[in-house]
């Protein structure tokens, strides 16, 4: 028997190797907070919510003037028969350029990088439900596979109890070598049954310290959050198409090829650009006369023939918006389709856990009874392995229909575009590049250092 305490041993330190002494519960909530914090996943996405708001301001330059000091130094000399002569000049001054009126085509291409910066957040947000679905995931799959674990545990323990027994009446002359036989047979499916719930585990630790950032510790099996569930599935389905960041998504990428269309066509019409200069020094090329010149002008440019580019630009911005509107249709659909799947699996989930839970009764039960049949000659050993085995089942069901049914309820929770930070009503700092995006908007932001 001594293997079989060295492989108990190992499973209780995979089950509790994460455990320091007296270590504190780790909700749930603790870990969708710790995950929202450090993951990597949702930073990378907060980033390109940065990037895409500075495509708002790029597409503003065009809109405001283009200011620069310019300073040019020459020198010139010749050689010719035998005479050298040279001179120099140094010149300064500023230069102004500025687009006054470009068919609105940089109104559209503003317009086009907002909706695109939207549709960037809905994507943050998109990784943020994921993210805390994952983690959800996570820490219910390392509950299963410790209760798996410890079931499993049991079982062998059992089935040690059983070996024992028929080994006493063998030898007592009340069994046989077939009943020692059968209890072995069924000791050996044990262990391989907890050997493979002790890798389950494992994955599911690592899995939760990816998702979570560190292992898992003490986990609580009382998640909490009830009150995110939608009280009807048309509640579900229409919170769904409010909230749910696809649908979002979907609907700023309308947007944005609607701009594109707009730019495309308008760069068809004229362009009209104001062009300044001022010299202040060395304006005249000679060092003894001083004085400043300047000069302004109005440069209008209307397009005649482009090669067949603004043409093709206008065909392929406008079908770009009808993939966009397409595109969306299929989203809608998508969604609608996670929510009545999400609901559905949810309300399973609990019919399962009734039926699990009345099944370990009466099958605890049964075994009760064979055992007690067994003892007075009236069962086999063979029956108490099947009713034990039974029980095991029942156990083990109800152990993955616990796990489920929270995870479905997240599902849920998520389909309907509540999965969030802010609906959890987590402890952190929300995440949104929203102050971001009004800083680089400001004119005068290429004087200052940006900070979000």
């Amino acid at each position: 028997m001594y293997p079989m305490r060295v492989l108990l041993a190992g499973a209780l330190a995979i089950a509790l190797g994460a455990l320091p002494v007296a270590a504190q519960a780790e909700t749930l909530a603790e870990a969708l907070a710790s995950a929202y914090t450090n993951n990597p996943n949702i930073e990378s996405a907060r980033i390109s919510v940065k990037s895409a708001a500075e495509d708002i301001a790029l597409r503003q330059a065009n809109k405001r003037p283009t200011i620069a000091a310019n300073i040019t130094g020459s020198y010139d000399w010749s050689l010719a028969d035998g005479n050298y002569s040279s001179t120099d000049s140094l010149t300064g001054g500023l230069s102004y350029n500025q687009n006054l009126f470009d068919n609105f085509q940089t109104d559209a291409q503003i317009e086009q990088a907002r909706a695109l910066a939207d549709l960037s957040g809905q994507t943050l947000r998109n990784a943020e439900q994921n993210v805390l679905l994952s983690v959800v995931q996570a820490y219910m799959n390392v509950i299963r596979d410790t209760q798996l674990v410890s079931s499993r545990q049991e079982s062998i323990t059992f089935y040690d109890a059983q070996l024992k027994s028929a080994n006493d009446r063998l030898e007592v002359g009340e069994g046989t070598k077939i009943d020692v036989a059968q209890a072995q047979a069924r000791q050996a499916q044990a262990v391989a049954s907890l050997r493979a719930a002790q890798t389950s585990l494992q994955t599911s630790q690592a899995s939760y310290q990816r998702w979570v950032g560190h292992r898992p510790s003490n986990l609580s099996s009382n998640v909490g959050f009830a009150g995110l569930i939608p009280g009807s599935i048309d509640a579900a389905i229409a919170s769904a198409e409010e909230r749910h960041p696809a649908i979002l998504s979907a609907k700023a990428a309308i947007r944005s090829g609607q701009a594109g269309t707009d730019a495309a066509q308008a760069a068809f019409g004229p362009t009209l650009d104001l062009i300044g200069s001022l010299c202040g020094f060395g304006c005249f090329g000679e060092q003894d006369v001083s004085g400043v010149s300047g000069s302004v002008r109005l440069s209008l440019s209307i397009p005649i023939y482009a090669g067949g580019a603004l043409g093709a630009s206008v065909r392929k911005a406008n079908l770009e918006q009808i993939k966009s509107e397409v595109d969306a249709m299929s989203t809608y659909d998508e969604v609608r389709e996670s929510v009545i799947t999400s609901w559905a699996t949810l309300q399973n989930s609990a019919a399962q856990i009734e039926s699990a839970q009345a099944s370990v009764s009466s099958v605890q039960q049964v075994l009760n009874g064979v055992i007690q049949e067994r003892d007075l000659g009236q069962r086999t050993t063979l029956d108490v392995l099947n009713s034990q085995a039974e029980l095991t089942t029942s156990k083990e069901t109800l152990i993955q229909a616990s796990s489920s049914r929270v995870i479905a309820m997240f599902t849920l929770i998520a389909s309907t575009g509540r999965l969030s930070a802010a609906e959890l009503n987590l402890p952190v700092s929300l995440k949104s590049g929203d102050n971001y995006t009004r800083t680089v908007e400001d004119v005068w932001q290429e004087l200052r250092v940006v900070a979000d």
